[in-house]
């Protein structure tokens, strides 16, 4: 304690000289306040804007034709996301279905996020990493402490599923609700022999872009790939940005005639319900 805040008046007055201070890692409030928002994006439209260092994680919800991008600023993010229909919670990405159901277990651009229900809560419309992992989950307490010797939340090494059950625990959701996640920017391909083997981050600056169909409570966590060959936890910022696109849902949906017939009927059951429950 400095003598500045020994006393209750030198800390109000300590505090509140930090209003309108920013950091590299805290959310801007509001969004439009973010300094650089993407090209052809107003400020006003933006509604997410942070900066996730590595071993944290950061969750909002999202309304129906949003964009949100994930930027891998150092080359060394890990992006683990989860997805849960804000308006009905108990529906959830379903990552078996988001492989099985494309016929592809590569993520990249045009590839559906489905949940439980057989809808598309998300799609992934840019992708210039090609770097992502819809196979091996995000990392675990037991996992990151027989690594990197600890795996708690508040440890120097935080493992996914531990920060993704707080991200939950902010919307009333348990540790039950805590199912398998994607991972963005930490590649991972299958052998022949079924072995996966990590090939890593494409690089800084990289950015992956989702489109959301449905309104969604969406979870990252910045930490670490279960197959990371790094021995150190040594995970790096993710930017996190997402602005209302409207536009970008309908003309997505007016190509929709001409995707494969699994991507038609998915969208088919996220419009139904988007009808059903609007006026």
């Amino acid at each position: 304690m400095s003598a500045a805040t020994g006393s209750t008046t030198g800390a109000k007055a300590h505090a509140r000289a930090q209003a309108g201070a920013l950091t590299d890692s805290m959310p801007v409030v509001p969004a439009s306040r973010w300094p650089d928002p993407p090209a052809g994006v107003a400020p006003e439209a933006m509604t997410w804007a942070e900066t996730v260092p590595g071993g944290r994680y950061t969750v909002k919800v999202l309304a129906r034709g949003t964009r949100l991008r994930l930027r891998d600023v150092a080359g060394s993010a890990c992006a683990h996301v989860l997805l849960w229909r804000s308006d009905a919670p108990w529906e959830r990405l379903n990552v078996a279905d988001t492989v099985k159901v494309p016929w592809q277990a590569y993520l990249t651009e045009g590839h559906p996020l489905l949940s439980d229900q057989g809808r598309v809560l998300a799609t992934v419309v840019a992708d210039d990493s090609g770097h992502h992992d819809a196979l091996c989950g995000t990392t675990t307490l037991v996992g990151n402490t027989g690594k990197y010797g600890a795996g708690q939340v508040h440890s120097q090494s935080p493992a996914g599923r531990e920060l993704l059950g707080l991200a939950a625990a902010k919307h009333g959701l348990t540790p039950a609700d805590v199912a398998p996640s994607v991972s963005f920017f930490h590649g991972v391909v299958v052998e022949s022999d079924g072995t996966l083997t990590s090939k890593g981050s494409a690089g800084l600056g990289k950015h992956v872009d989702l489109l959301l169909h449905l309104p969604c409570i969406v979870a990252v966590a910045n930490t670490a790939h279960p197959l990371d060959p790094s021995p150190g936890f040594d995970t790096g910022p993710l930017e996190v940005l997402a602005w209302r696109a409207p536009d970008d849902l309908a003309a997505l949906l007016a190509t929709v005639d001409d995707r494969d017939p699994e991507y038609r009927r998915a969208v088919a059951n996220s419009e139904d319900a988007v009808a059903a429950a609007h006026l």
